[in-house]
């Protein structure tokens, strides 16, 4: 089992690991340069995204989008903190859970402190094959996602479980 603070030790590092790797990019890499990692597949581009994961709302010009997204940001930050820390999490759930939860929150956070401190996102990691083209992303987006998939696949671990299949 993690115990909690292993949790938020892996929240930490997620976002740590987001903060080096956007500052390293923003010093580094000019906005819209693009670097051929693996030619054909992967790139290392600069771009700053105004909109959510995977550039979602991105062109929406209204201004509530800053005040939703930096809502949603802070209450994802806020549930997923709570859920780690909350005292029947360490009976009730398994390690997909709190390992889930702990990318959400480290992804959560390196995000909301981008668009706190910048009012936009740096991605930085682009995939494409041929046409078909993958919106840029970062680690935080990467944690979010795979937190994401893992509390899904606690979620039918323990559905299968109780024999509610």
């Amino acid at each position: 089992m993690i115990p909690r603070l292993l949790a938020y030790g892996v929240a930490a590092t997620v976002f740590l690991i987001d903060r080096v790797s956007k500052g390293m990019i923003n010093n580094r890499v000019m906005p819209w340069d693009i670097y051929a990692i693996i030619p054909g597949f992967f790139n290392i581009v600069h771009t700053e995204n105004r909109g959510a994961v995977f550039g979602w709302l991105s062109g929406v010009e209204s201004g509530w989008r800053s005040f939703l997204l930096l809502g949603l940001s802070l209450v994802v930050s806020f549930l997923a903190a709570f859920a780690l820390w909350h005292p029947g999490g360490d009976t009730a759930r398994g390690n997909w859970f709190r390992l889930g939860l702990a990318l959400v929150l480290g992804g959560a956070a390196g995000n909301l402190y981008d668009r706190m401190a910048h009012g936009t996102v740096t991605d930085f990691l682009d995939f494409y094959i041929g046409s078909y083209h993958w919106p840029a992303f970062n680690v935080a987006d990467s944690a979010i996602t795979i937190g994401a998939a893992l509390l899904l696949v606690d979620l039918w671990l323990n559905r299968r479980i109780k024999g509610t299949t």
